[in-house]
């Protein structure tokens, strides 16, 4: 298979289903990280084709407190306090797994990649969520969950990111087989709702020093130049919003019950991507998707690749400036944004389902143990 492409998500008839082990940053809580939301889709997938999840991850104050879905019911979850008590209760189940994923920024992620290679005897893969940015800090070798030593160990490479960085991972670092699995929606949670938007514009996304700019120039300028409209901004940490225009409300957290509505309530919604990502390209965010499946138009700001995701004016719009999101604002027919809302609903669903990634992955266990890989039997 061309380290490019995806895996056909139509896997191969079932033989057996998996025991997977994942050791991810965070299952149980979705405060100030895009990972949560990611595993439980892809949990919640994967448990519904019949295979055995363990998720194990590492208990820290700040997820502790935070937690808003602390047993999550499509797998087993289990917190560990450090490294000792991993070795020494969870030795077992990651020597007995058909598949060990290591996910990026776990703590002490190199000390666990280097036990989880030690013990496993299924295959091991790493599901970096943060491609773009974890080959920028191996470069400067500044990585504190993943050693470029420990590329060719892992049996795969599963990349957030697609496109030439694929073919990067291997030549470049020797990964064995880097393949792209996106992140995915679910859609029992995402969905579209025939309700008034009470919103013009909104975002949702965790505060970054390389988004603020983006934030900037298309969000807080229109609502500065447009007092009438309608604006709202979601996600963790935000600085100095006392400074913000008197139209913006800001809401410090949104737990993913509630992103539905978020989305719901507005007539566009804004995507903003981290600068390591533009650079990179092809590395669509969870809330692109998210919007997306809610038939919420999304205004995006632009990087190489977003066209195999998305079709620029006719399932989302790209903007560079204040002028082009207020003449979408203003100007836009509302039969054209409802299309274009309804466009990407009907391509998300099509390809960029939990369900969708779950048989990729399956797909790609299949490619490097030569064995079919498939859901259990539904009982």
């Amino acid at each position: 298979m061309n380290a490019g492409a995806s895996a056909d998500p139509a896997a191969a008839p079932a033989e057996r289903p998996l025991r997977i082990v994942i050791l991810g940053l965070s299952i149980t809580s979705s405060w100030g990280n895009g990972h949560a939301t990611t595993w439980r889709a892809l949990v919640r997938a994967l448990a519904g084709r019949g295979h055995e999840v363990l998720f194990l991850e590492r208990d820290v104050p700040w997820y502790a407190s935070h937690r808003d879905l602390p047993e999550p019911p499509w797998c087993r979850t289990a917190l560990y306090p450090d490294l000792d008590t991993l070795r020494s209760q969870w030795a077992g189940a990651v020597a007995e797994a058909d598949l060990v994923i290591v996910g990026s920024f776990v703590p002490d992620g190199i000390e666990v990649g280097d036990w989880v290679h030690r013990q496993a005897r299924g295959l091991t893969a790493f599901y970096d969520i943060d491609t773009p940015v974890t080959l920028t800090a191996l470069a400067q070798h500044a990585c504190t969950y993943l050693s470029a030593a420990q590329l060719p160990s892992y049996d795969l490479y599963l990349s957030f990111t697609g496109g030439p960085t694929l073919e990067r991972l291997e030549r470049q670092f020797g990964a064995r087989a880097a393949r792209v699995l996106y992140c995915a929606v679910d859609p029992q949670l995402h969905a579209a709702q025939n309700v008034e938007c009470s919103l013009d514009l909104g975002y949702m996304g965790t505060d970054s020093t390389d988004r603020r700019a983006g934030l900037e120039t298309l969000l807080l300028a229109p609502a500065r130049r447009w007092p009438q409209g309608r604006f709202a901004v979601a996600g963790a940490n935000h600085p100095a919003t006392e400074g913000w225009p008197a139209n913006v409300r800001y809401l410090p957290h949104l737990p993913p019950p509630e992103h539905r509505a978020f989305y719901g309530s507005q007539r566009f919604t804004l995507n903003l991507t981290r600068a390591d990502m533009r650079a990179a390209g092809w590395s669509p965010s969870v809330r692109l998707f998210e919007a997306a499946a809610c038939a919420t138009p999304i205004i995006s700001d632009r990087w190489a690749g977003i066209e195999d995701v998305l079709v620029p004016g006719r399932e989302i719009f790209l903007a560079d400036s204040a002028d082009e999101v207020l003449a979408l604002l203003h100007d836009l027919p509302e039969d054209q944004r409802r299309a274009v809302g309804e466009a990407a609903r009907q391509r998300v669903l099509g390809a960029h389902t939990a369900e969708h990634r779950a048989r990729e992955l399956e797909a790609y266990v299949a490619e490097a143990t030569g064995a079919a890989v498939s859901p259990a039997a539904s009982p």
